[in-house]
C-alpha cells in the first residue's frame, strides 16, 4: 500500500471519528438543533442527500457515517495525486 493510501485511510478515520463525535454530541447533550452539526458532516450529508428522506434511522446513519470516511478519503487522494503530478 502506497502513501498515499495509508494517509488518505487515516484522515477518513480521522473524518469519520470527528463525525461520530459530532453525531453523538448532538443527538445525545444538544437533543438536536446544534448549528455546527452540519459543517462537521459535510462529506457525510452530501452522500446522504443523494437518497430520500424515507429510509430508516440506521439506515441513514449508516450512509452518513460511510459518505463521512469515502468522501474524505477520496478527496484527500485525489488532492494528494494532484500535488504530485504538478510537484513533478
Amino acid at each position: 500500500m502506497n502513501k498515499d493510501v495509508r494517509q488518505s485511510i487515516a484522515i477518513g478515520v480521522i473524518a469519520l471519528l470527528i463525525g461520530i463525535a459530532a453525531f453523538a454530541y448532538n443527538w445525545l447533550i444538544v437533543g438536536g438543533g446544534w448549528q455546527y452539526f452540519r459543517v462537521f458532516l459535510f462529506p457525510g450529508n452530501l452522500v446522504l442527500s443523494l437518497f430520500t428522506e424515507e429510509i430508516d434511522f440506521w439506515s441513514k446513519l449508516a450512509l452518513q457515517m460511510s459518505g463521512q470516511f469515502v468522501v474524505t478519503f477520496s478527496a484527500t487522494y485525489l488532492v494528494r495525486r494532484a500535488l504530485k503530478s504538478v510537484a513533478h
